[in-house]
């Protein structure tokens, strides 16, 4: 029941019934801080065993009490005709701090269930592809919720503004216009926003996980519902948008596991000791600390030109740390090569050919490229040619009747 708390007071004293309400406003707001102090200290007491009780009246502490403040000086200024004129236009201004006060609050709780879920997911172990996903799926959706809260609030505070629903009415008669331009105008921000929300619940990237871009490395640090901050290995940041992860190729060294594999290429002589290369690897990788034990191969797989290419596969727990086991293991069969094998060192072979030499070489090719002919027999003569016996099976499409008629399949019109 409203109770006109000023209208006992003499009204021929000038300002006193002002004074008056600006003493029982103070009073107002300093009993709805206490009522919130009072209140928020039983929560704690009653729900001290429940995380989300405790840790929402911690950090809702000044919403809160805000709260209560307005809500009592809105009940004051509606119980008083001292403010004349003003009471109406007072009475929306609180009304619109409560709502968004109410606004902060629900905020409040949205944080605070992201900090619990997060808390029960730790970032910091071994295997974090759980936590991971859990954390970017987890602070996207704060952040849809609190954007969706602001509009709400700011929807509702609208409608309680004088002229407002009016207004609504122009305004929803042009909303489908206004939506085909708002749609074209942002169309690349729309697909990005989608595109993040893709990338939070399709698990393609997550935060912290190690990726490939634009032939850089580096980790996840950021996903928002527009862009992904990729922190590079040398401290820069790539800022690229979410649709850059939805419709571009990259590399996900961490999509299911966070152990890799690393390869390691060399180019040696053809003198290169393999056997003793496997077995210093062998040794190199027994007393490193940072290979795990599954992945340690020495391969021959390119032997053509003037070098023989060797392939190590190592492989260690994570990216970064595979990267370092590479190194490490490069360093070390550079030095055993110097070391104890230095013919195995990659050299580029020429051959200097003076006029002589070429002319004893022409000289010499002729006797070896002429075939000898038999015309008493005519058994070795082959259409006329008068080649030898032993000449019709040197080739493989020449020199008999067989290779004559495989040259005739591959020759055919």
């Amino acid at each position: 029941m409203s109770v006109d708390l000023l209208a006992t007071l003499p009204t021929d004293t000038g300002d006193a019934p002002l004074a008056w309400f600006s003493l029982f406003l103070l009073a107002a707001v300093v009993g709805g801080f206490a009522a919130a102090w009072i209140l928020g200290l039983i929560i704690r007491r009653i729900a001290r065993r429940w995380d989300i009780a405790v840790e929402a009246t911690r950090r809702a502490r000044v919403p809160f009490r805000l709260l209560f403040a307005l809500i009592a000086a809105r009940q004051l200024i509606a119980a008083t005709t001292a403010l004349a004129g003003w009471q109406d236009t007072i009475l929306t201004i609180t009304g619109l701090a409560v709502l968004a006060v109410c606004g902060w609050l629900l905020a409040v709780v949205a944080f605070v269930a992201q900090d619990l879920t997060l808390a029960r997911f730790p970032v910091d172990v071994v295997d974090n592809r759980k936590a991971r996903r859990v954390q970017t799926q987890v602070i996207l959706l704060r952040r849809v919720v609190v954007a969706v809260i602001v509009v709400l609030v700011l929807a509702t505070m609208l409608l309680t503004l004088p002229g407002a629903r009016q207004a609504g009415a122009t305004i929803l008669a042009s909303a489908g216009v206004l939506g085909i331009v708002a749609g074209l105008a942002a169309q690349s921000s729309l697909s990005n926003l989608f595109a993040g929300l893709q990338l939070a619940f399709t698990d393609a990237i997550r935060v912290d996980d190690v990726v490939v871009v634009e032939k850089e490395w580096g980790r996840i640090e950021e996903i928002t519902l527009t862009y992904v901050v990729v922190k590079v290995w040398d401290d820069r940041r790539l800022i690229l948008p979410s649709t850059y992860f939805t419709s571009t190729p990259f590399q996900n060294w961490t999509r299911k596991e966070s152990a890799v594999l690393g390869a390691v290429e060399m180019d040696v002589d053809w003198r290169v000791p393999v056997d003793e290369l496997r077995v210093h690897l062998d040794r190199t990788l027994q007393a490193s600390q940072i290979w795990d034990g599954r992945t340690g191969v020495l391969q021959v797989t390119d032997a053509v030109g003037s070098f023989v290419r060797l392939r190590i596969l190592v492989s260690a727990k994570d990216g970064p740390t595979v990267w370092d086991l590479r190194c490490e293991v490069r360093e070390a069969l550079v030095e055993f090569i110097q070391r104890n094998h230095p013919e195995a060192l990659p050299r580029l072979r020429t051959q200097v050919v003076t006029a002589e030499d070429q002319a004893q070489t022409n000289g010499s090719a002729e006797p070896m490229g002429r075939f000898e002919k038999t015309a008493s027999d005519p058994s070795s003569r082959r259409r006329g040619t008068g080649e030898s016996e032993s000449t019709q099976t040197m080739g493989l499409f020449t020199g008999s009747r067989q290779a004559e008629e495989r040259a005739k399949e591959f020759s055919r019109p």
